[in-house]
């Protein structure tokens, strides 16, 4: 079941990438993105640039909300172990040694 939850998660971040990618720059830092004018158009010439946008804004949001609730899903599936366990329950007792000790090869007796 975690290994499903999981595979699914990846193809949303790697789809979520990918829309976050393509979507248009706002704020033009450094040049880039931004303005109307020339260059890099996008897609603008397949779809209008408000459908884009709006499609695009959906899409991130419904991936964004998908990446989340995986997450969830996978901490909850990851902690349903049963009972708390602690590192101190694994321990050995007091008295017994930590690994059984290697005394070497046994040398056979002649009676």
């Amino acid at each position: 079941m975690s290994t499903i939850v999981l595979v699914v998660h990846l193809l949303i971040a790697i789809a979520l990438v990918g829309v976050v990618l393509l979507q248009r720059s706002e704020g033009g830092g450094l040049g880039i993105g931004g303005g109307g004018g020339g260059g890099g158009g996008g897609m603008g010439g397949l779809i209008g640039n408000r459908a884009t946008a709006n499609l695009l804004t959906r899409a991130t949001a419904v991936l964004a909300a998908s990446f989340f609730c995986t997450s969830i899903l996978l901490a909850i599936l990851a902690g349903n172990t049963g009972e708390p366990r602690s590192i101190v329950d694994e321990l050995p007792a007091a008295g017994a040694p930590a690994a059984p000790v290697d005394t070497g090869p046994s040398v056979p007796t002649s009676e």
